[in-house]
């Protein structure tokens, strides 16, 4: 290649960086699309966990040693846990999938251990107010909305650990016609945390365990191995149409679960420590069994 040669070759790429150059300072990045961006971050926020934080707690007008105790007995076998000793002979409440537990019926949620109707509605109030008064906003108020946008699932009383000390009450409801569920805790009369969730945001299935219910069946993962006992543990989760009816069977106790508009709601006593999660089944109306905890890869059969 000769020197004019050189010289054109020498010229085109200067004029290529040149126009490159300009171009780089005429291109300006689009605007990041924030409406869009915010309006996901609040859907996904509202399919999440809200609160995590304190559980446990206690309505001061029912002092909790004075809680009738339910519970039941009827073992599984793959959980092999030493027994201790318990306190008392515990009784299972009768749980009809017709939507009944014993006196009270499904629309009005499982009423245990003397929680009333007042109680856990006001429990349910005190829970919202807590949530609305958060430095931090807590969720949306049209999200959450009013006591009486919900129906009650479960009343129960709830057994202190390492993590949170201190016995006290859970309140479950769902409201209506949304997928929202709220688990409430008191303690002390007063409100002390709220856990928010949505089945949406889990799997689906015929018969489906709540993705946050395990705060209502097991103790902190600190106190593995040394569960204080007798222990109140519930179970809820959502069912289809075509299940006629559930059992949860938990360490010696087990439940027929009350069916109530789409949810199913267990609850029973432990007596000794366990290791692996509630056993769940499903029946259709023939009797048929239709679903198995035991084979539902999503479902974490034991404890943490």
């Amino acid at each position: 290649m000769n020197g004019a040669d050189d010289q054109r070759d020498f010229g085109f790429e200067e004029r290529m960086r040149e126009l490159l150059a300009e171009d780089a300072h005429s291109v300006q990045p689009s605007p990041a699309p924030y409406p869009a961006i915010r309006r996901r971050g609040l859907a996904e926020r509202r399919r999440r966990v809200a609160v995590t934080g304190a559980v446990l707690a206690t309505l001061a007008a029912v002092p909790v040693g004075a809680y009738a105790v339910a519970g039941g007995n009827g073992g599984r076998g793959a959980d092999t846990a030493a027994p201790k000793p318990s306190v008392g002979a515990p009784r299972t409440p009768t749980a009809q999938a017709s939507g009944t537990a014993g006196a009270d019926a499904a629309s009005g949620g499982q009423l245990l251990d003397g929680v009333t109707a007042e109680q856990a509605r006001e429990g349910l109030e005190k829970c919202l107010a807590y949530d609305d008064a958060k430095p931090s906003g807590g969720l949306e108020k049209d999200y959450l909305g009013d006591a009486e946008d919900y129906r009650m699932l479960l009343a129960m009383r709830s057994t202190g650990d390492t993590n949170s000390p201190g016995d006290g009450i859970y309140v479950v409801a769902v409201k209506e016609k949304t997928d929202v569920r709220l688990i409430c805790t008191l303690k002390g009369g007063e409100a002390s945390g709220i856990n928010v969730s949505s089945p949406d945001a889990g799997p689906t299935g015929l018969v489906v365990s709540d993705i946050n219910g395990g705060k209502l069946y097991q103790q902190s993962f600190l106190d593995k191995g040394n569960w204080k006992l007798p222990f109140r543990w519930g179970v809820i989760g959502t069912v289809e149409p075509s299940v006629a009816k559930v059992t949860v069977s938990y360490g010696e106790s087990s439940a027929t679960a009350t069916l109530d508009h789409g949810w199913f709601v267990a609850a029973g006593i432990l007596n000794r420590q366990v290791t692996v999660a509630p056993h769940i089944k499903g029946f259709d109306a023939t009797g048929r069994l239709v679903y198995d905890s035991d084979t539902d890869e999503t479902y974490e059969r034991t404890l943490p």
